[in-house]
C-alpha cells in the first residue's frame, strides 16, 4: 500500500491537531506558524535517528518515539530551554513495510 505524506498525516496525526492559542497553523502544511511572545527566543532541535545506527530496525514504534523525544529534549535542556512544542521529521524509503 502506497503511503504518501498527506495520507500519513490523515491516518496518524489529524486527531492531534492543536487547540493551543500559540499555534496559528500546526500539522498538515509545509511549516508551522507559532505565536512567540515578545522578548522570548525560540530554540529548535531536530536530530535524525537512523535505523541500524541509532536504533534497531525492529524497535517498537512507541520506544522509538520515546527515544526521539528524549534526544531532542536533552538538546533543549542543554541550552536551558523550556519545551513548548514538538516537531517531527520522517525520512522514509520505499523499501520499508507498510505501517499498520
Amino acid at each position: 500500500m502506497a503511503c504518501g505524506e498527506f495520507s500519513l498525516i490523515a491516518r496518524y496525526f489529524d486527531r492531534v491537531r492543536s487547540s493551543r492559542l500559540d499555534v496559528e497553523l500546526g500539522i498538515g502544511d509545509d511549516c508551522a506558524l507559532l505565536n512567540i511572545p515578545e522578548k522570548q527566543t525560540l530554540a529548535i532541535s531536530t536530530d535524525t535517528l537512523v535505523a541500524g545506527n541509532h536504533f534497531l530496525p525492529d524497535i517498537d514504534p512507541a520506544d522509538l518515539a520515546y527515544k526521539a523525544l528524549a534526544v531532542n529534549l536533552s538538546d533543549l535542556a542543554a541550552m536551558g530551554a523550556d519545551p513548548a512544542w514538538l516537531t517531527l521529521a520522517f525520512n522514509l524509503t520505499g523499501r520499508r513495510r507498510s505501517v499498520a
